[in-house]
């Protein structure tokens, strides 16, 4: 599933491309990517017609463009396969395509393609600049909102592992499976330790890990195992050749030469190094 650095390099495509445009239509070519939005698939795309896109936003791994007119923006979460796409008009329609939204300037449509038909988009109304929906998502390490010491002190609170506390978005957004084991093998922390076990400087290193991992993701377009996640152009991220320990088990820890282990972890999978990454007693 994209992560924070894949949903934002999405972002900044979208911002640059529909900003300021006038959406002509909207089509649904399948009414589950709309099953959220409750009114149902014509009122969806008769609000949309006329609008303006005003901007692109994200908290964690949301996605929303705000509209002129009512305080309300087209809410997008991408799933495990979404894809939002800026195509020339004329374009033969994908495979997947879900949502199909055409411009009154006669340029590029935006599309949303899903093959695994897991994301959705819907129309919200924003609360104090957030869509309703999210509104009780903590804010991501990148936002201005964000409040270190308010983390630290809810972190310390919580008395779990600390990988469960970097996954838990009541707490902290846009941090997933893989940015969590390469922030913890970067602040060498194992992914059990428990969190009520952490100092307020450890803390501090930890948000830096994370922020460093997923800036370093952003700088190389995130991180792309197959062809599902890609930018509005289309093209991956190259992100995975800087991976440490993710997916990397029994190869060798560049820090200290030991092989990757691999965990089961909540029906997924933890990567850590048993020497850099101690694990707790």
């Amino acid at each position: 599933m994209p992560e924070l650095p894949e949903v934002e390099v999405v972002r900044r495509g979208l911002a640059e491309w529909v900003t300021g445009r006038e959406i002509a239509s909207a089509e649904v070519l399948h009414p589950r990517a709309t099953r959220r939005h409750v009114p149902g698939v014509e009122e969806f795309c008769a609000r949309l017609r006329g609008r303006t896109v005003l901007s692109a936003e994200r908290r964690g791994k949301y996605l929303w463009l705000p509209l002129s007119g009512d305080d309300e923006a087209l809410l997008v979460h991408l799933g495990m396969s979404g894809q939002l796409l800026i195509v020339p008009p004329d374009s033969p329609l994908e495979k997947h395509l879900r949502v199909r939204l055409s411009f009154a300037d006669g340029g590029s449509d935006l599309r949303f393609v899903d093959q695994r038909t897991f994301g959705h988009v819907m129309l919200t109304p924003l609360v104090e600049g957030i869509p309703a929906p999210i509104a009780h998502i903590a804010p991501d390490p990148f936002e201005k909102a964000f409040d270190e010491a308010a983390f630290a002190t809810n972190l310390r609170k919580k008395k779990t592992e600390i990988k469960r506390a970097l996954l838990d978005q009541s707490l902290i957004s846009g941090v997933g499976n893989i940015y969590a084991d390469e922030a913890l093998w970067l602040a060498k922390l194992h992914w059990a330790r428990p969190t009520q076990t952490l100092t307020r400087p450890k803390i501090a290193e930890l948000l830096a890990a994370v922020r460093q991992v997923m800036g370093a993701a952003l700088l190389q377009g995130g991180t792309s195992f197959d062809s599902l996640y890609v930018n509005v152009n289309g093209e991956s991220g190259y992100f995975e050749r800087s991976l440490e320990v993710y997916g990397r088990r029994d190869q060798p820890c560049s820090r200290c030469g030991t092989p990757i282990r691999r965990d089961p972890f909540m029906n997924r999978s933890s990567y850590s190094c048993p020497t850099c990454q101690r694990k707790p007693r």
